[in-house]
């Protein structure tokens, strides 16, 4: 069975009764699909998941980065998006004198950083103050499309611990489609194929069940 899925200009719900969330519109009385994607109603809100795009970044989201230029007391971070985002060293755990943030972070280093900051003009500022934010040093980081995301973690970290629980992995899942695991070469190919599996059968039903056989569950 698959999940409902809208085209932009779609009536999807009743503002009366619902919010429009990510990917909607309100017009008159009623909430409208603004792109192509699958419905989802979270709580009071109509959210339209894009079956595929880039990364669209929300303040608070937890993403993994990687650093692509480095100046004298800001690092330009690649973060999946469109565009790219600014950590300043005033949001670094570390106390940097100006001119030394090379010997922190060098381009290419990979971090965890929460998106603090976003204008209308698209420029992004990250954090790496509090958890789980830090640089990565070790494992593998994998891309997926960052549209399918929810469906990897699952409700309430329900897939999430399904995969972890029968690979013996470590895992953290990138809002923004980056994912970092750790763990025996055997367990860690087999947790990409799983993950592959759940992005490519992200939109059906049954997948859950699917995936803990596929793990040998």
């Amino acid at each position: 069975m698959i999940r409902k899925i809208v085209l932009p200009g779609t009536v999807i719900g009743d503002a009366k009764d619902k919010l429009p969330g990510k990917g909607t519109f309100k017009e008159g009385d009623k909430i409208y699909s603004s792109r192509l994607g699958i419905l989802e109603e979270k709580g009071k809100y109509l959210n339209v998941i894009p079956l595929s795009g880039v990364y669209d970044p929300s303040v608070g989201d937890t993403v993994i980065g990687i650093v692509e230029e480095v100046y004298k007391n800001v690092w330009v971070v690649d973060i999946n998006a469109p565009y790219p985002a600014l950590l300043t060293t005033e949001e670094s755990p570390w106390k940097v004198d100006y001119g030394e943030t090379s010997k922190y972070l060098k381009a290419g280093d990979v971090i965890i950083a929460i998106i603090s900051y976003i204008n209308e003009a698209k420029n992004i500022e990250i954090s790496m103050k509090g958890r789980p934010c830090r640089k990565i040093d070790d494992g593998i980081i994998i891309e997926v499309q960052p549209s399918k995301v929810p469906r990897i973690i699952g409700k309430n970290a329900s897939m999430l611990n399904i995969l972890k629980k029968h690979t013996g992995c470590w895992i953290f899942v990138g809002q923004n489609g980056r994912i970092w695991i750790k763990g025996e070469d055997e367990k860690v190919n087999l947790l990409i194929k799983a993950i592959r599996k759940i992005e490519k059968e992200a939109h059906t039903f049954g997948l859950t069940e699917r995936i803990i056989k596929m793990l040998g569950g």
